[in-house]
């Protein structure tokens, strides 16, 4: 006869199992247009390269959009825009405008040749180049893309792939360091095999047309998207990973069909570059195995980053940089006070979110950022140029030693834009420079201070580790 514990035990294994059974993976894919309407009385400025630069047409739509999942008792949505970047609060208010998940992400592919979303790149340096009436339509759009995929949720498998190509990515700055890794989820549905839906992770930086085009585009994604869509008939969202350090299309450039070599900044080069990455997906789904991704375990957590880029410091002030800001408290996890003048010289501190979404057997990041490929891979130089500001500096703990199985997936600009996360010892802001240049390279200007790698990998670890 079996004992009351034995019987408790078979009782639990045939409820999980009837529960299992009865709650297939669900995912649903949606998608919304957020382009402006560009006219001459309503200035829309493009963020990225420097102040000024007013759309003067559009190329291709510029769109949110949502893949949600459900695993029969929690519901993601994870929604990409083609913009330069998507910041915390404007985050929040996406969420507050949802109903039923049990977590939102936000990222932006971190597009150059989409409306300023930061304020950085308005009129002049001392103006911000938001337009409200866009942020509005932003917004609206990422709930419409999130509430359509809901609608659109079906029962599917999964796959997942990967591919590597260090030939479609340059690296404008030294070290060269690259994660030449695409990775790709597919979804087909379960009654009739057919596509679903793709969700792409590349990480290079969408700005292919360069800072001489004036016309709104997605940039590369456009072409990457719209192949795979022509080919497979489903609906794909694109994100970005690590485009920090600095990823971009290839210096060499590329070529056309017929061999031509194609000049940055044309559409044509920006069509192919996309559709070589097209074909790079289609190495990865080739590829590609069976993946559970159920149950999902969320991860997330708010966190503060001393903010000691002057000109950041500067911005907020003059109210280009809308963003709170608390005293930092020599603690990632501890909120001071509201930052006041009166305050300094304490340095103010950013809060921002970092998270780890455990979906079955597959680990998603999402980082507030362009960090470093370094970062990802570990191959963090050492020993540190001597002429860096902080050689000495340890090397941080990278994201593939702390996640527990090699299906992953990165998704840079989640949730927040801080700028670039940089290895504390290849920060180098100050003479002697490094590599003997004769000044310092592009990188920690747009970034929120040197601290800010080893910072935000400590709590990546302990998020990770459930501490």
């Amino acid at each position: 006869m079996l004992g009351p514990i034995r019987i408790a035990l078979a009782l639990i294994l045939m409820l999980t199992s009837a529960l299992s059974a009865a709650s297939p993976l669900r995912v649903g894919f949606g998608e919304a247009d957020i382009t402006p309407q560009v006219t001459a009385e309503r200035p829309i400025y493009l963020a990225g390269y420097g102040q000024n630069r007013k759309a003067t047409g559009v190329h291709d739509p510029i769109m949110a959009r949502a893949v949600v999942l459900h695993d029969g008792e929690k519901m993601i949505a994870i929604v990409s825009v083609d913009v330069v970047g998507v910041m915390l609060p404007v985050v929040k208010e996406i969420r507050s405008k949802v109903q039923g998940f049990t977590h939102v992400t936000v990222c932006a592919t971190h597009n150059h040749e989409a409306p300023d979303t930061i304020g950085l790149w308005g009129p002049m340096a001392i103006r911000s180049g938001i337009d409200p009436a866009f942020m509005k339509q932003l917004i609206q759009g990422c709930v419409k893309a999130i509430d359509l995929a809901r609608e659109n949720l079906a029962e599917v498998s999964a796959s997942y792939g990967s591919a590597d190509d260090q030939s479609l990515l340059g690296d404008s700055r030294l070290p060269k360091t690259y994660d030449a890794t695409l990775r790709v989820l597919r979804f087909e549905r379960t009654k009739d095999g057919k596509p679903h839906g793709l969700l792409v992770q590349w990480n290079c930086h969408p700005e292919a047309m360069g800072p001489r085009n004036t016309q709104i585009t997605a940039d590369f994604p456009w072409a990457t998207i719209a192949a795979l869509k022509k080919k497979h008939d489903c609906a794909v969202v694109y994100v970005s990973g690590a485009v920090g350090g600095l990823m971009a299309p290839p210096d060499e450039g590329v070529k056309d069909e017929k061999g031509n070599k194609l000049k940055e900044g044309d559409f044509e080069y920006t069509r192919v570059y996309g559709e070589m990455v097209a074909k790079l997906t289609e190495q990865a789904m080739a590829k590609a195995k069976p993946i559970e991704l159920t149950p999902f375990v969320v991860h997330t957590k708010n966190i503060y980053l001393p903010l000691a880029n002057a000109i950041y410091v500067l911005a907020r002030q003059a109210g280009v940089l809308e963003r709170e800001a608390f005293v930092w408290e020599n603690d990632t996890g501890k909120r001071g006070e509201p930052y006041l003048d009166s305050h300094a010289p304490k340095l103010p501190a950013l809060e921002t979110e970092i998270g780890y979404l455990r979906l079955g057997s597959l680990s998603v990041v999402t980082i507030p950022g362009e960090i470093y490929p370094e970062l990802i891979s570990g191959k963090i130089q050492d020993p540190a140029d001597a002429g860096a500001d902080f050689p000495d500096a340890p090397k941080e703990k990278h994201l593939h030693a702390m996640l527990p199985a090699p299906e992953v997936m990165f998704i840079g600009l989640g949730n927040d834009e801080i700028g670039y996360i940089i290895p504390k010892r290849q920060w180098d802001l100050f003479p002697p420079y490094a590599y003997g240049r004769s000044k310092s390279q592009y990188g920690e200007i747009n970034s929120v201070g040197p601290d800010t790698a080893p910072l935000l990998m400590d709590a990546f670890d302990a998020l990770i580790r459930g501490k």
